[in-house]
């Protein structure tokens, strides 16, 4: 079944509702407030809010917006006093699937209910379709034709045609870690069962067993009904644990056992309970050196890692960027209803030339930006950054050199980086050609274009 998060701050309502939906074989969780239900939201996998209209710290509108900005696969179900109904219409306007009129019987609202979780799998199935059709090489993050690149798309695929291989995935932070667990579920046969993500160190070490694990009733003091955990949740498909470095010493046994063995037990709980589960660790931290500081079990690291998938910078692949930023700036045309067409060539220099710390998330930033300052066809380097331009200046300028502003042309761009680079070898072709990444032919070929003898 499914599970709903109930949001209302009158008791004996919340009582009653949940009773009757956790008798009708849903999870429940309740919350009394917006703050509390988005709380919910950020550490739970909620098929369905329900929620009423008036609550005492946002009303139920506010909740939606809020909702259908973070969470837009959870479906919203408005509660609301006759008298409200002009604003519960404005509801189903803003995204909610359906108002029910206070007071209602209990045998209205499950049909309901129903009719709405059918919505939201036949929605899920219909972007699994579309990722199968589109294919890899249409992932938001993955895109790029550099060698680093296809290979990636290539494991992907492979790694993905496992039934439950466990894998590590590692990178910089903003490379893209998310997007490749998101693409190696999508690529698998697990692609509709459920993917459920959790981030290790946004959830307080004393109830991140719990969330994963789930507690019997009685198990802690407000453990007053029993509740499955994220990995009973994920059972049929995958499990994403981000930021796995954080997960603290004593609960890394029991991650082990899953893994090992696919059981675990709730907290408090006094029997086993089998899933079959992928598990797809994430981090950007060296979990090697953490092991040797004690600060991560070493059994855990070589059994996450059987399959690593290592996500290259994007500095080491300056060809990608161009591909990743013309299909950012689509994306944010779609977006903000605008029509930029592209970069001028200053611009593509600029991007193409910066170290991108950040890696994809920074771009896409950058991209973002740009689109919302655009007031013509093309984004031009006064839309970008001044760490851009800056970067720019300082790779340009070298010891001795002159200063160049950054609007230049990728050839104007190109001779004067040759130039710095055959002083920096002091005149040694060959060095300069290594420092480049080019061979010595290419960089004789390039010197007599443009008359650097």
């Amino acid at each position: 079944m499914a599970t709903i998060l109930l949001v209302d701050d009158d008791p004996l309502l919340r009582g009653s509702l949940a009773e009757d939906l956790g008798a009708h074989g849903h999870e429940v969780a309740v919350a009394e407030t917006g703050a509390h239900a988005l709380s919910f939201l950020e550490h739970l996998p909620i098929d369905l809010l329900l929620a009423d209209l008036r609550l005492p710290d946002v009303t139920g509108i506010a909740l939606l917006h809020e909702v259908r900005a973070r969470h837009p696969e959870v479906q919203v179900v408005i509660m609301t006093a006759f008298g409200d109904i002009p604003t519960a219409v404005k509801a189903i306007q803003d995204g909610a699937y359906h108002f029910l009129p206070k007071p209602f019987d209990l045998e209205e609202l499950h049909p309901i209910l129903t009719r709405a979780l059918e919505t939201q799998r036949l929605r899920r199935e219909v972007a699994t379709l579309r990722a199968q059709q589109f294919g890899d090489s249409h992932i938001p993050g993955l895109l790029g034709e550099s060698r680093a690149t296809r290979d990636l798309r290539l494991l992907i695929r492979r790694v993905a045609a496992t039934p439950r291989t466990s894998i590590l995935v590692v990178g910089e932070s903003g490379t893209g870690k998310e997007v490749v667990a998101n693409a190696i579920h999508a690529a698998s046969a697990r692609a509709a069962g459920p993917m459920v993500k959790v981030n290790c160190s946004a959830i307080p070490e004393t109830l991140l067993e719990a969330d994963l694990f789930g507690y019997e009733k009685g198990a802690f003091t407000d453990a007053k009904a029993a509740k499955k955990g994220l990995f009973e949740l994920a059972n049929g498909g995958t499990i994403f644990l981000d930021e796995i470095s954080d997960m603290a010493l004593p609960l890394q046994p029991k991650l082990l056992r899953v893994l090992d063995e696919q059981v675990f037990r709730r907290v408090g709980g006094l029997k086993d309970i089998r899933v079959d589960v992928r598990v797809i660790a994430a981090t950007n931290r060296d979990l090697a050196a953490l092991v040797q500081a004690g600060r991560f079990r070493g059994d855990l690291y070589y059994r996450l890692r059987v399959m690593e998938v290592f996500i290259p910078p994007l500095r080491s692949r300056p060809e990608d960027i161009r591909h990743l930023a013309h299909h950012f700036l689509a994306f944010y045309n779609r977006e903000f209803g605008t029509s930029v067409a592209g970069f001028d060539r200053a611009a593509e220099s600029l991007l193409t030339g910066y170290g991108w710390p950040g890696n994809v998330r920074e771009l896409k930033n950058v991209i973002e930006r740009a689109a919302i300052l655009a007031d013509g066809d093309l984004i031009v380097p006064a839309l970008l950054p001044q760490q851009l331009q800056a970067s720019a200046a300082t790779l340009l300028n070298g010891e001795g050199g002159i200063f160049l502003p950054p609007a230049l042309s990728l050839e104007e761009v190109e001779k004067q980086y040759l130039r710095t680079a055959l002083k920096a070898a002091l005149g040694n072709r060959s060095e300069a050609a290594r420092r480049l990444g080019i061979t010595r032919v290419t960089l004789r070929a390039k010197i007599r274009r443009y008359g650097l003898a």
